[in-house]
This record gives C-alpha cells, structure tokens and sequence, in this order.
C-alpha cells in the first residue's frame, strides 16, 4: 500500500475507544476484546496482527455491530464513525451504516454469498438497496463492478452461481458487492487465508487499487506478517484480547519493541540461517477472563521478570516519540526495573467486574 501520513488535524474516519467486549458463559465472562484504542483517517489502512485467539475477528464483528448474545459490547465502550457513536444506535439505525457506510469482506466468501442466487442477483440487490438502482441500469453497474475486480466475461458471469467460481474469484466477487455498497471504510477481515500466494497477491493488489481509486480507509487483519507489511500503513499487535504494540509499519518491522512482536516477526519461514529451524513462541494465547492485573504475555515471555505477573502493563512511547508505543514492563528504555514498574503502576487504571474503570 501506498504510506499514508495520518495528519492529526483531520477527523478520523473511525475512532475506538477502550473497546470492551466480553462474553458470558455458565462459568466465567471471557474478555475477548479488552480495552483497545485506535483511529483509522481517510485512506489510511490500518492493520490488525495477532494469532488465532488474539481477538482480532472479534474486534471487526464489534465495529459492525455483530456481536450477539451471550456476547456483549460493553456500555463504557466507544465506537465513532465520522464522529458518530455507533455504540448508542438500535439495530435499524446500525443496518443503515453496515454496508453503504462500512463494508465487511470476511475470510470465507461462502458467509457472504447465498449459494442458491447468481452472483449478479446478489451484486443488483446490493445496488437496489444502497443506491436504488434497478433494471438495465443495475445490471450495468453490476457488470461495471465485476470489472473493476478484475473478473474476464463479467457480462456471462453475472448469471452463474457462487460454486462455479473459484476460491479467488468468489473473494473478488464478495468485494464487488461491497462496492455496490459505496462504502467510504472497510473491513477486510484475513480475506487472502484462504487462497495460494498467487491469488493473495492478485487480491492485495486489486485492494491497494481499488483504495486509490475510491479513497477507501481499510482496516486489514491477519495473522500473516508478510501480508502486513505489504499492504498497511500503520499495525497494532493485539493478544489476549489487548493492543501490546502499535506503530508506523517501517518501524515495526525495522525496530519490533515487544518481546511478542519480536517472536512474530522470527517466526516468518525464510528469516532463519540455512539449517536452522523455525522459530516458535512456545504455549498458547490464554483465554482471557480475568482482569489484566498482571502481563497476559508473561508465560511465554523470554524476557519475563517478577514483577511481570504482578503489575498489569500500560502503553509507552518506544519509538522516540507517541507513534511507536508498546505495553511492556521493559520500558521505558534507560530507566531501571524499578522506576520503569512505577511508571506503569501509574499509568494503570483497572476496571471491577462490570468494565467500569476504578479511578
């Protein structure tokens, strides 16, 4: 992707704040999401790293207002979308945004195509719906939009049906219809898991394209740090349900500062001298359902100390200025363990039981 210089005078397109969503079971409440914050700007595409588990798909479905019973999206919780608070809306006021003014493109395409209609009939539903086209004139976007993915024969392939088209094809075809939508953000939520290294290629491109053209902010999540660093702008890590380092992508790649970025990062294939193994960061991501009154990363920390499993991190500036910042007890650099727990002691500011911050 092109880089984007976020300028902090302009309005951000969507802004998160201390996003909570929590789900309850007989048990335990499970704090998939656990007080996140970022903003995404016109046409900049911010990125989403973590592993399975981390809370990644959890954190779009919050943004589209998709997360349903037993699972919530706490109250305290903020949601702004060109600065409207999409928490307070009823499900009425959300479907008029989902779509027309955020788009999703989810791994599967198979979850956003209904196998028993043609591609064409859903692409002129989405155009019906958001732009009122009907007709002649709806087929003609439709073919228009089939083109500009890059699908050959748009005319013909409008009448076939979502298993006639391959993997690639069916991901070109579900963002067609998010552009029937005319969306101004999008949701790309690990859109190329599933295809060869070929066909990402092909779908990162048509991305980079399409936001050039449309002016799209993207907000890109994944699990693949190759795909990361080609197509985002900025990149928050998340685990366990919390951001642990967020920065311009050149400088995370270049100076990773969390000892998770950094076992990320050696574990991509082809980073490793000739015979030596592959690198792993050893253990699982933790279910979090407790409150993060100590580093959920510690476990499986090689830099781990004591007070690691006593003192819940804060974000720090890493990078010589608020850009680069992470959450980890082995910052601030140049300052002793003690000072740096104090610091982070005083930064932190812990919820009780129901979410709500304990000042």
């Amino acid at each position: 992707m092109q880089s984007v210089e976020p300028d902090e005078e302009t309005e951000p397109v969507l802004a998160v704040e201390d996003l909570q969503t929590v789900f309850h079971t007989d048990r335990e409440t499970i704090r998939a999401v656990d007080g996140i914050s970022f903003e995404i700007r016109p046409g900049e595409t911010v990125g989403i790293v973590g592993e399975s588990g981390s809370g990644k798909s959890v954190t779009a479905r919050s943004i589209m207002g998709l997360v349903e019973s037993p699972g919530e999206v706490r109250s305290d919780s903020s949601i702004r979308f060109n600065g409207q608070e999409l928490t307070e809306l009823s499900d009425t006021e959300y479907n008029e945004i989902r779509g027309s003014g955020i788009g999703m493109v989810f791994q599967d395409p198979q979850q956003s195509l209904n196998p028993v209609y043609t591609i064409g009939n859903q692409i002129r539903e989405a155009l019906r719906v958001n732009q009122g086209l009907r007709g002649e004139a709806a087929r003609e976007e439709a073919i228009s939009l089939l083109e500009s993915v890059a699908i050959p024969d748009a005319a013909r392939r409008l009448d076939e049906y979502p298993h006639e088209f391959s993997g690639g094809m069916r991901q070109r075809a579900v963002i067609a219809m998010m552009l029937a939508c005319d969306p101004e953000f999008l949701i790309c939520d690990e859109p190329t898991t599933a295809l060869d290294v070929t066909i990402q290629a092909q779908i990162l491109e048509l991305l980079d394209e399409l936001q050039a053209e449309r002016d799209l902010s993207i907000l890109f999540i994944t699990h693949d740090m190759g795909v990361i660093a080609e197509i985002a702008d900025r990149v928050n890590v998340m685990y366990a349900g919390q951001i642990i380092e967020s920065a311009p992508v050149d400088a995370l790649f270049a100076n990773p500062k969390h000892p998770y970025t950094r076992g990320l990062l050696g574990a991509i294939p082809g980073q490793q001298a000739d015979g030596e193994p592959l690198r792993t960061i050893e253990g699982d991501v933790p279910t979090p359902n407790e409150e993060a009154t100590y580093c959920r990363f510690a476990p499986r920390c090689p830099d781990a100390f004591d007070a690691c499993n006593a003192v819940a991190p804060a974000h720090v500036d890493v990078g010589g200025d608020a850009e680069h910042t992470a959450a980890c007890l082995l910052y601030p650099d140049g300052e002793t363990e003690e000072t740096r727990v104090s610091h982070h002691q005083s930064l932190g500011t812990p919820r009780d039981d129901t979410g709500e911050t304990n000042e």
